[in-house]
């Protein structure tokens, strides 16, 4: 049977609120306990309540005045560098969700320029379909896949250079690596030509925006 979720809202019925403030006091010493023991850390628990005649200290008296004391020598600086309240600690939060928010954008919309960029080489669409908004984007992802065409043509073109080096001529008739460095070469030109592309596109939208103004002014 599973544990039905607590709803953190105030006890009305006293009863209840004192049977559920003794469980959970003894569950608070116990993670006290623990954490002591397993990270060797000084802590101590203060608890005073309506229930009780004197505040309960745990474990000892002489162990809250030492963890009190050494607290009280620590510097303003030591106190207060982890210390947040609620609006630095939701603004934090934010922050942080803004990041990956952002990220996870980026990535999104890479994966997307990249299906478009595929989609031209296959004859799919035309960067002429692409919206203006979307070119500088486009035109990232290509350069950034041209950098990557070139980096490994380049490792190829040094591998090739070195087997070549250390087999004797007789016996290097063919080569298994030529056909992926032509590959490679190919789509250089493909991305040379998709930005030519793009270019001639920006171009001919700005020509167009032009003629309107122009139609306007008239």
């Amino acid at each position: 049977m599973t544990r039905q979720k607590v709803k953190m809202a105030f006890i009305e019925n006293e009863t209840a609120r004192k049977s559920t403030f003794k469980k959970r006091k003894k569950g608070v010493l116990k993670k006290a306990h623990e954490l002591g023991t397993l990270c060797g850390v000084p802590i101590c628990v203060i608890i005073n309540s309506a229930y009780e005649q004197n505040p309960e200290v745990w474990p000892s008296r002489e162990t809250a005045n030492q963890v009190v004391s050494q607290w009280k020598t620590m510097s303003v600086m030591d106190k207060t560098k982890k210390m947040v309240n609620q609006e630095t600690f939701l603004q934090q939060r934010i922050t942080k969700a803004t990041e990956s928010w952002k990220k996870f954008r980026k990535e999104n919309k890479e994966l997307e320029m990249k299906n478009v960029m595929f989609d031209c080489l296959s004859g799919k669409t035309m960067v002429s379909r692409i919206e203006k908004t979307e070119l500088r984007d486009f035109v990232y992802v290509i350069e950034k896949y041209l950098k990557d065409v070139i980096h490994r043509i380049e490792i190829l073109k040094r591998n090739e250079e070195s087997s070549t080096a250390l087999v004797p001529v007789a016996a290097t008739t063919t080569s298994s690596v030529m056909p992926v460095v032509e590959m490679g070469s190919s789509s250089v030109g493909f991305y040379d030509r998709i930005r030519d592309q793009i270019q001639s596109t920006l171009n001919m939208k700005q020509t167009t925006k032009d003629l309107d103004l122009n139609k306007k002014q008239w």
